[in-house]
């Protein structure tokens, strides 16, 4: 791919060149590549078709999680947090011990404990990263779903934005079949907190446990505001908002 400059930026088709927008600014790139028709019948690239199936499956996986979650990411996600989770779901994949390959999927891979800690710790925000902004330690209860944060004082265990005044925490409990592509989640109750020196302790918990079978994520939220004239606003379109997986089971 080259990468458009001047003044005039082209979009479509031209001759062999295709020009386009992306995320990366305006790039040009010039066709080429095996057919379509070759790639699904040629059996030198039984391979390619192997790895294309794989793909799929992991991308399909990844957005079930993402699908799982969409009411907390709407407030809390990244501009690549679907390409970032596709590469992790791959990874995950990769990890089926028992599927042949062109076969092996996550709804298998996940059972391992290392596919498991894989996908814990994943930000749906990388502009706003767990661990970089919430510093007090907190617990999860994996029989309840419940995320307790003792004595939580909010000026003193946040990395605090700029211009925000409070915070919100809010936590989930969602049960992911990936191998039946079907979900749950049960959120929790959310605690709105003054940005101050005040000492709490924050007490999350699910609505009820999230019905169903398959791997039990909990996730743990946090979204700053600024309140004026008594009324709170979302700081920054969302910007420094953290949404996370904090447990896996």
């Amino acid at each position: 791919m080259a990468r458009q400059k001047g003044i005039i930026k082209l979009t479509g088709k031209v001759g062999d060149l295709s020009f386009y927008k992306s995320k990366d600014g305006f790039l040009a790139r010039e066709k080429g590549g095996v057919e379509g028709e070759r790639i699904k019948n040629d059996p030198a690239f039984v391979r390619t078709r192997e790895n294309g199936v794989e793909f799929g499956s992991s991308a399909s996986s990844g957005k079930l999680l993402r699908d799982s979650v969409r009411t907390m990411m709407q407030n809390a996600s990244d501009g690549r947090v679907t390409a970032r989770l596709t590469k992790v779901m791959t990874q995950i994949k990769n990890m089926d011990p028992t599927s042949a390959r062109g076969e092996r999927t996550v709804g298998v891979g996940i059972a391992t404990p290392a596919a498991k800690a894989l996908l814990k710790g994943f930000n749906f925000n990388n502009r706003a990263v767990l661990g970089s902004v919430l510093f007090k330690s907190y617990s999860v209860n994996t029989g309840t779903g419940v995320i307790d944060l003792t004595g939580f004082v909010p000026i003193n265990d946040l990395n605090v934005p700029s211009g925000a005044t409070h915070v919100t925490l809010r936590g989930a409990w969602a049960k992911v079949d990936f191998s039946g592509a079907v979900s749950s989640v049960e959120e929790t109750n959310s605690q709105n907190l003054p940005i101050d020196g005040t000492a709490t302790t924050v007490t999350l918990t699910p609505t009820a446990v999230p019905a169903g079978a398959g791997t039990d994520l909990y996730l743990l939220m946090l979204e700053f505001f600024q309140e004026v004239n008594g009324v709170q606003y979302t700081l920054k379109n969302g910007a420094f908002n953290v949404l996370s997986i904090v447990e896996i089971q």
